[in-house]
C-alpha cells in the first residue's frame, strides 16, 4: 500500500492555518493538540498551575478562535506562536484581576499588586521557549502527519532528519537506494510544511 499522502486520496495542500480560517471542523482540534501543552507552559510561567493553567489554555484558544481574523503576518517576526503568547498574556492578566477581586473590595490597590506579580510570558528577556518545549512542539507537529505514511517511509525520514544519520547508512540498513531515503525525507518534510508550516515558525 502506498503512503496516504502520495496516493489519490491525499488531503488538500491547505495549511492548518488556512483550514482554521476556512473553519474546517477538525482544524482547531489539531491546533489545540499542537499548541495546548505550550500554552499551558506559558500559563505556568505566568503563575497559573494545575486546573488554572488548563482554564487559561481553554480561554486562550476561545479568544484565538474568536479573533483569528486579527492575526496578520504583515511584519517580519509576526508568528502564530507570538500571537498566541500575546493572547496568553491578556488572559493571565484577566485571571489575576478576577483573583484579586473581593466581594467587598476596598479599591484597586490589591488588583494592581496582583497584576504586577503576573510574570509576562511575552516580554521577559528569558522568556524564549527552552529547547525541550520547542522540540516537543515540533514532535507534536510530526505526529499530526505520521499516520499518512507507511512505516518504512517514516523510518527513513526519522533516521535521517531526527536522528541525523547519513542517508547512505540508512539506505544500506534498510536495503533501499540512497535516492529512496532522500525522497522519503523530502516527502514527509513537504507534507509537514503543507500541514503546519504557518504555525510553527
Amino acid at each position: 500500500m502506498s503512503d496516504t499522502h502520495d496516493s489519490g486520496r491525499a488531503a488538500t495542500s491547505m495549511t492548518l492555518l488556512d483550514k482554521l480560517r476556512a473553519d474546517q471542523p477538525d482544524a482547531w482540534t489539531r491546533t489545540v493538540r499542537l499548541y495546548g501543552p505550550l500554552v499551558e507552559y506559558w500559563a505556568g510561567r505566568g503563575g497559573a498551575t494545575g486546573a488554572d493553567a488548563e482554564d487559561v489554555a481553554q480561554e486562550v484558544f476561545r479568544e484565538a478562535a474568536g479573533g483569528l481574523e486579527r492575526f496578520r503576518r504583515d511584519r517580519p517576526g509576526d508568528t502564530f506562536r507570538g500571537w498566541l503568547r500575546g493572547i496568553t498574556r491578556m488572559v493571565l492578566l484577566r485571571h489575576a484581576r478576577r483573583r484579586s477581586q473581593q466581594p467587598h473590595g476596598s479599591g484597586g490597590t490589591a488588583a494592581l499588586a496582583a497584576l504586577n506579580e503576573v510574570a509576562d510570558p511575552v516580554s521577559e528577556p528569558d522568556a524564549d521557549d527552552p529547547a525541550p518545549e520547542t522540540h516537543a512542539l515540533y514532535h507534536r507537529a510530526l505526529e499530526l502527519v505520521r499516520g499518512e505514511f507507511e512505516g518504512k517511509t517514516w523510518n527513513m525520514f526519522w533516521a535521517t532528519t531526527v536522528d541525523g544519520r547519513p542517508p547512505a547508512e540508512v539506505a544500506a540498513e534498510l536495503g533501499v537506494s540512497t535516492a529512496a531515503v532522500r525522497q522519503a525525507k523530502s516527502r514527509v518534510l513537504r507534507r509537514l510544511k503543507e500541514e503546519v508550516g504557518d504555525l510553527i515558525d
